[in-house]
């Protein structure tokens, strides 16, 4: 499991991931918010399964 997700791409999955589940704990979206849980995760590891499959890289030193 080599790193394949850059810098930027973690910010935002992370910020993403975790609006979803902040959203959903305070009540603003329904229980699918918590759907954030794989962006939030996948920015934490630094690897996207979905990345491995498609071939994309966005980790700069993969490159």
């Amino acid at each position: 499991m080599a790193a394949n997700v850059g810098g930027i791409d973690k910010i935002l999955r992370i910020v993403a991931g975790a609006g979803l589940i902040g959203a959903t704990v305070a009540g603003i979206l329904p229980a699918w918010g918590y759907i954030g849980i794989v962006p939030l995760a996948t920015g934490l590891m630094g690897w996207c399964p979905a990345y491995s499959l498609l071939g994309i890289k966005t980790c700069p030193a993969n490159k």
